[in-house]
């Protein structure tokens, strides 16, 4: 297991190995973060509420249960106004 923190701690993760591939589990606290991908990355709001902006496309909202999907080797940002519960699956 690998701890990861960003943004002066306010986006932390813990990453692990599961049946699907690497994931990570993580909080974002409030705030408007931009990341980088290396490998597609499918990311599930798993409490709170967090908006995106995806390449190409225009800020949504992302509910718990929800999720998205964003694009190898691109940039994306997300914005929360509480802290975000979430699980990231990374495409193999």
């Amino acid at each position: 297991m690998k701890h990861n923190s960003y943004f002066d701690g306010r986006v932390q993760s813990l990453a692990v190995n599961t049946s699907e591939g690497p994931a990570t589990t993580g909080v974002i606290e409030p705030g408007k973060y931009t990341f980088k991908t290396d490998s597609e990355e499918r990311m599930h709001v798993v409490a709170g509420t967090l908006r995106a902006k995806l390449p190409g496309v225009a800020w949504q909202t992302f509910a718990r249960g929800q999720f998205f999907v964003v694009p190898a080797r691109a940039s994306f940002d997300v914005e929360a106004t509480a802290d975000v519960a979430y699980l990231c699956h990374y495409k193999k």
